[in-house]
Formats: C-alpha cells, sequence, structure tokens
C-alpha cells in the first residue's frame, strides 16, 4: 500500500533518497504500523516526540496500529528552543 511519509526538522535525515523536502511517497506491506515504519528507515524511537496520522495526534500507545492505502504519517523530534 502506499502512504506519504514526513518527517521533520533533524529527523529529515532519514528519509529514503528521492524524497522532495520533508517527505516522500512509499510503499509497504498492508498492516504495517508507524512504528514499523519508523524502524525500516532507520528513525531512533527515542528522538521521536509527535506523530500524526492524517493530521490527527497518535499517542504512544496507539503507534502499533496498522496505517491504510493513502495515510500520511508525519513524525517530528522534541525540539528545545529558547
Amino acid at each position: 500500500m502506499k502512504l506519504t511519509f514526513k518527517l521533520y526538522a533533524s529527523l529529515t535525515q532519514y528519509l529514503p533518497s528521492g524524497s522532495e523536502g520533508h517527505q516522500v511517497d512509499i510503499q509497504v506491506p498492508e498492516g504495517t504500523t508507524p512504528i514499523q515504519v519508523l524502524g525500516q528507515y532507520g528513525v531512533p524511537i527515542a528522538q521521536i516526540h509527535l506523530v500524526l496520522r492524517n493530521g490527527v495526534f497518535v499517542p504512544p500507545s496507539e503507534r502499533e496500529h496498522a496505517l491504510e492505502e493513502g495515510d500520511e504519517l508525519a513524525v517530528w523530534p522534541a525540539v528545545a528552543g529558547g
């Protein structure tokens, strides 16, 4: 199935070649979860702060739920500033 995978800030380094800006369309098997997508691209789970599926926050307890065809998965790291 096809998904749009978006990584922001320091996580963009984990996007595969062929990505445009901070996103790329990817093909994954049916039943793939957000955690599996992140693992496939080597994104360190400890650096993940905010996960959105189609613009809706996905709490850590729900990141093992399967994605669906056409979903958009967007991920941000914790950001510090001052």
